[in-house]
């Protein structure tokens, strides 16, 4: 498959998706955003790919925001239908993929960047990386997720500051508030992303995508996540990778997985 804005490296079951505008300082637009929903739909019916690591090119930005100049002259409704579009074909999309995506935040993560990077299972950071979502100050609030995502991350009062203020946090303030899990230096921030995906790869991938919808069950208000963790707990007793696991353990040795 064959892409303008994005690159997408595979090696060792793990993806590496690199959104590539670094001109633009990665920002996205409505081709970008579509290049990434196809190549998200592709790595998860990818056999092979377990782990899928997103990232921005260069050392400046991981997603500077969106491209403003391709909705500044929207009216109400194209609005609604940029938001309702967007998070559907990718953003919803990530959040629920059955495979892990660490979001590797490279530098800049404003307003849709940051949006893209709280829609992955788990950010890491280099430690020059700011974030922040300053949609009021262009007169308009986050519409990729941004309000219902951030304060799943980092709290009430904390996402309501920084929406309010517009203003950008550190990595370290990030990862002080939760929003990251990890500040390394730009130059190991890929490695520890591989490192973190060589952890993930040793389990089952199989109890891996139960775990994804478990947890992302608790923040649906149609499902009861007690009632889905119970349900998928119980539907991996039936699966091969149980039966590995368990008789493993029994028998002291690592377990290979066949992730079915």
């Amino acid at each position: 498959m064959k892409f303008n804005n994005i690159l997408v490296e595979e090696a060792n079951e793990t993806a590496i998706v690199t959104i590539n505008r670094p001109k633009k300082l990665n920002a996205l637009n409505k081709e970008t955003i579509l290049e990434l929903s196809n190549a998200f739909k592709a790595l998860e019916e990818n056999s092979i790919v377990k782990v899928i690591i997103l990232t921005g090119s260069g050392d400046k930005s991981f997603v500077a925001g969106a491209d403003i100049s391709e909705f500044a002259h929207f009216s109400v409704e194209n609005g609604g239908k940029l938001a309702r579009k967007g998070q559907e074909m990718l953003f919803d999309l990530i959040e629920n993929l059955s495979k892990p995506v660490i979001a590797a935040i490279n530098g800049f993560a404003l307003g849709g960047g940051l949006e893209l990077a709280m829609s992955c299972h788990f950010r890491i950071a280099s430690d020059n990386a700011k974030m922040g979502l300053p949609e009021v100050s262009l007169g308009v609030i986050p519409g990729y997720g941004g309000t219902q995502r951030l304060p799943q991350l980092v709290g009430k009062g904390k996402a309501m500051e920084m929406i309010m203020s517009a203003a950008m946090i550190s990595a370290e303030e990030a990862k002080d508030c939760g929003l990251v899990n990890h500040v390394t230096s730009q130059e190991e921030l890929l490695g520890l992303a591989n490192k973190i995906a060589g952890k993930i790869l040793r389990n089952s991938s199989v109890a891996i995508s139960a775990a994804i919808r478990a947890v992302n069950a608790n923040y649906d208000k149609n499902l009861n996540g007690f009632d889905v963790e119970i349900d998928e707990f119980g539907s991996c007793f039936g699966t091969q990778d149980f039966k590995e696991g368990t008789t493993a353990f029994l028998e002291k040795r690592k377990p290979n997985f066949p992730n079915k």
